[in-house]
């Protein structure tokens, strides 16, 4: 447990406890609408959303791997993962195991030092599923901006938008105005009032509005969900049986995969910002092993680090985790003494913010970028952006991750490099050269080959068809040059024993020269290195060779 905190309050002073409390204090302010807003966006009671802010927010402070990362509800991947995948397949309750079962995957992954492995999810994939999901919560909110009434919510984004379109005619010109006015308000609030922030002041004035102007004429969260509680959240465990467990596996590893990403990428944005380095395996144990498993039992959603409250936090002074800590108490001591009040906020006003969270993390720059590369990277984004709008998130990552593994398979297997040299003896240094091997004039005794690029499973079939094309010829000896050869999978391996095997079957001789490292030691762990021979590889180059007679 003290390893836990190591450094994280080192240095720590009074002179930094007061930056603390401004900075947490504020974020506190930015978190309570946006914490409604994404529980309401997630199919689930406000409060849900404000149980997560305090409890995972203090605890993702005090136990993850950032000093300033600030964690709770978030609309980034969960939005679309609990309402489509979760809630209204499975319901609230399932939701709740669902993220107590990521919470232990996440563990299992910090423990087994996967933090690291965030570098290997391809940009293309990224920026397509975070578009898509813009796009689910952008179309989402609609219903509310317009105030329509008895829209049924739907798994898929083609019934949700049929569903707009047929209950257009239930349009709210109050709920539209209100929404409006928030809109306006949140876009203009950071040029006139840098530190007021935008989304508590769109609420603020809209709600003021709606309730003097035109009381009762459009819906609110009391008269959507019920009053707000102003009460601690009951703990309570949730119903874990071996059919739920099976049944939501699915959308828990999809929880805790994109919960993890989202709260590494934060904690990335974060060192940046403050030239310091986060813990990523700690982190993933904090947010998961910790908060994602506490959380559930209290009531409150998945939880992950959100990048646009740790910037806040950061711009603001923070110092320590400890302006996170006061962020989550602030929040809830809010819940208790304003929840009576926050019931009246019009659901009008909450679309505003969640639409303006949705364009802002779109990320519409990068992906008209990618797009306009026309290249593979271009395909994979494509299809991962509309398999996330049109189908679901869990198949975009997964088919998105796939193309992006081919694609990579497909350029390495282009760098792989096999050309037949001979000496150039019009070049005074005599070095081998692929331009004198030709129809005319070769050499029916050696054969010598020159590879360049990593003998892996794309390309190792080339690479035993080009080398085994000369078989016919039936050369005494065949040189491999494999000096820049970086390393061999086990498919590549698997070719070059058949080459092998090919060669000493017609009686011929395999010498190997310049491996060197990782590739030596991969041969002699396989066993190829002892069936080659060990006098049979050689270090030196194509002159020494000559001197041997073997040239």
């Amino acid at each position: 447990m003290k390893s836990l905190f190591t450094g994280r309050f080192e240095g720590y002073s009074v002179h930094h406890v007061k930056k603390d409390l401004l900075s947490g204090i504020i974020v506190g302010i930015v978190a309570i609408p946006l914490a409604m807003s994404f529980a309401i966006a997630s199919g689930v009671k406000p409060e849900y959303g404000i149980y997560t802010a305090c409890i995972a927010g203090i605890l993702i402070s005090l136990f993850g791997g950032s000093k300033y990362q600030i964690g709770g509800p978030t609309g980034g991947a969960f939005v679309p993962i609990l309402l489509g995948g979760i809630v209204l397949t499975y319901g609230y309750e399932d939701l709740l195991l669902a993220g107590l079962m990521a919470g232990v995957l996440l563990c299992i992954m910090g423990f087994f030092k996967l933090g690291t492995l965030i570098k290997f999810i391809p940009r293309p994939v990224t920026v397509g599923f975070t578009a898509g999901i813009a796009v689910i919560i952008f179309t989402g909110q609609i219903a509310n901006f317009l105030g329509l009434t008895n829209v049924k919510r739907h798994e898929y984004f083609i019934a949700n938008i049929q569903e707009i379109i047929k209950q257009l005619g239930t349009t709210n010109t109050y709920s539209i105005l209100t929404a409006v006015v928030c809109l306006v308000t949140i876009v203009i609030t950071p040029k006139f009032f840098p530190k007021v922030p935008g989304a508590l002041a769109g609420i603020v004035v809209s709600t003021l509005m709606a309730t003097f102007l035109f009381s009762g004429q459009v819906a609110t969260i009391a008269t959507a969900y019920g009053q707000i509680p102003n009460t601690l959240p009951h703990f309570a465990l949730p119903n874990i049986t071996l059919e739920r467990l099976q049944q939501l596996i699915g959308p828990a590893f999809v929880i805790a995969m994109l919960g993890g990403i989202e709260s590494l990428l934060s904690a990335v944005v974060a060192d940046g910002m403050t030239n310091s380095k986060h813990n990523s395996n700690r982190e993933l144990i904090g947010q998961g092993g910790i908060a994602n498993i506490v959380t559930p039992l209290f009531g409150g959603i998945p939880a992950t680090g959100a990048i646009a409250r740790t910037a806040t936090n950061i711009k603001t002074g923070a110092v320590s985790p400890m302006s996170g800590i006061i962020h989550g108490v602030f929040v809830l001591i809010t819940l208790l003494l304003l929840a009576p009040y926050a019931s009246h906020i019009p659901l009008a006003s909450m679309a505003p913010v969640l639409m303006v969270v949705a364009w802002n993390m779109s990320e519409r720059h990068h992906f008209s970028h990618i797009v306009k590369l026309k290249s593979g990277d271009s395909l994979v984004l494509l299809i991962t952006f509309l398999l996330t709008v049109f189908t679901s998130l869990t198949l975009a990552v997964e088919v998105g991750l796939v193309l992006a593994v081919l694609l990579f398979a497909k350029r390495m297997s282009e760098k792989l490099v096999v050309t037949k040299v001979l000496p150039d003896h019009s070049n005074k240094s005599e070095k081998v050269q692929p331009h004198v091997v030709h129809q005319q004039h070769d050499c029916p005794q050696i054969s010598m080959y020159t590879i360049e690029g990593p003998l892996f499973f794309g390309a190792a079939q080339m690479f035993e068809q080009t080398i085994e094309s000369t078989l016919h010829q039936q050369p005494r000896v065949l040189i491999l040059r494999m000096g820049k050869v970086p390393f061999m999978d086990s498919t590549g391996e698997a070719y070059f024993n058949n080459i092998i095997e090919n060669y000493k079957a017609q009686g011929g001789t395999i010498l190997v020269t310049g491996v060197q490292g990782d590739l030596k030691d991969a041969l002699e762990h396989n066993g190829l290195y002892d069936k080659i021979g060990a006098q049979h590889f050689f270090s030196i180059q194509e002159k020494q060779l000559q001197k041997l007679s073997i040239i």
